[in-house]
């Protein structure tokens, strides 16, 4: 597989698709922190995760529309307001879905699996019937453009550092309000002893929904960067649910550091393997070594101890 290269192309290979392996972690980073507060925090399977990501991407494409064909002296910044406005839209969906649906389900986890893959299917659906069968790509204003000379071979793209600037700015966010705000004291709160919570005046319920709200939410956001790297398209979001999962799973549920260790070592191994090898066979040597470890360690990477 090595024989083929010299040292030096194997040295370009592994630094140029080690930067395409953290455009692919910021990704199953910013997917896999909505779906870890969602799953780790509530104890949801969220099957629907993918669709509330491609939610942010086409809102983010019709607003780059918008602000190319109304506003076009303003189209160099169109993508922040597109992020606001994929995090709100992502996120009211998600509450509604948590009011009209999940709160139901609760400590049911087979139930929720099956109701939030038929929701998946149902929201695939709208967006085939709303936005076209066809994938649709966003244009890029010309900062993000063009790329930018590490050496004479190798060569990173600016929209790549902007995405991965965009995910360490994300993670820092909700590590501070999981860790530090009131409001993310009284998400653990519940998560330890959800009775013990609502005894000292805890709207569990409240907390429930927006939990499940920002967990969306953040899948919208992930949506929004998912356009700089790849089309939109209704079916767009399954193609990364089971990897999301993946990294949820192997990091640990509920811990915040488990899942960027993991979100790095599935990104980087996939990404280095795809060069090298079939994509499809990428996927199955990762899943593989994911369940291995998996079945020495059940618990994850990472596993933080909780009362029940």
């Amino acid at each position: 597989m090595f024989s083929d290269y010299s040292l030096a192309e194997l040295s370009s290979i592994f630094v140029m698709q080690g930067f395409a392996g953290l455009i692919l972690f910021s990704v199953f980073l910013l997917m896999a922190l909505g779906l870890a507060i969602i799953f780790g925090q509530m104890g949801v399977i969220n099957m629907a995760h993918g669709e509330f990501m491609i939610l942010g991407a086409y809102v983010t494409y019709f607003t780059s529309q918008f602000f190319l064909n109304f506003i076009p002296d303003l189209f160099s910044v169109y993508f922040f307001v597109a992020m606001i406005l994929a995090f709100i839209a992502s996120g009211a969906l998600g509450m509604l879905v948590e009011w009209l649906m999940i709160r139901r389900l609760y400590k049911r986890p087979l139930d929720t699996l099956l109701a939030t893959w038929g929701l998946s299917l149902i929201l695939q659906q709208f967006y085939r019937s709303v936005f076209g069968p066809r994938e649709v790509g966003v244009e890029l204003p010309s900062w993000m453009m063009g790329s930018l000379p590490l050496t004479d071979v190798v060569e990173v793209q600016i929209n790549g550092l902007f995405v991965m600037a965009l995910t360490i700015v994300i993670t820092i966010a909700v590590a501070l309000l999981m860790y530090k705000s009131n409001w993310g004291k009284q998400v653990r709160a519940v998560v330890q002893n959800r009775m013990m919570a609502s005894a000292v005046g805890i709207n569990t319920e409240k907390v429930d929904r927006y939990t499940f709200g920002l967990g969306c939410g953040i899948a919208g956001i992930a949506g929004s960067a998912f356009t700089m790297i790849g089309s939109t398209g209704p079916t767009s979001g399954q193609l990364y649910i089971v990897d999301t999962f993946l990294v949820v799973v192997f990091g640990g549920a509920q811990s915040l550091l488990g899942t960027i260790a993991s979100a790095f070592t599935i990104s980087q191994a996939q990404s280095t393997m795809e060069f090298f090898l079939s994509g499809s066979t990428a996927k199955v040597l990762t899943l593989l070594s994911v369940v291995i470890i998996l079945m020495l360690r059940p618990q994850g990477l990472f596993v933080i101890k909780v009362r029940r």
